[in-house]
């Protein structure tokens, strides 16, 4: 994204491709980063931690999360937190984007 102040239309700032996961930081600090995801329909990360607070906000479509082998089916508009230091994972169930904001400090 260029330095200048303006409305964005946050679905089209991440596209999809074909059996991928495609990201696009937009913001990267000390303190957090803010980062876009597009991951195409079977696509997944795998189980694991990290050391800091995150928030994933579902923007369109649908995905599974699991955090601490509790599984969650998100859809587009719904959130949730995954803690810091407990194992989590994700699945597309169809296409989705997120965006994930996770908070160092």
């Amino acid at each position: 994204m260029n330095q200048e102040a303006k409305p964005e239309v946050v679905n089209d700032l991440v596209n999809y491709q074909d059996e991928s996961v495609v990201s696009r930081t937009l913001i990267k600090k000390e303190t957090g980063t803010i980062t876009l995801f597009a991951f195409s329909k079977g696509q997944a990360l795998s189980e694991h931690t990290a050391s800091f607070d995150a928030m994933v906000y579902i923007l369109e479509g649908k995905a599974e999360i699991t955090i601490s082998g509790n599984l969650n089916t998100l859809e587009s508009g719904q959130m949730i937190v995954m803690p810091a230091n407990k194992p989590h994972a994700l699945k597309a169930i169809e296409n989705f984007k997120m965006m994930l904001t996770m908070i160092r400090s």
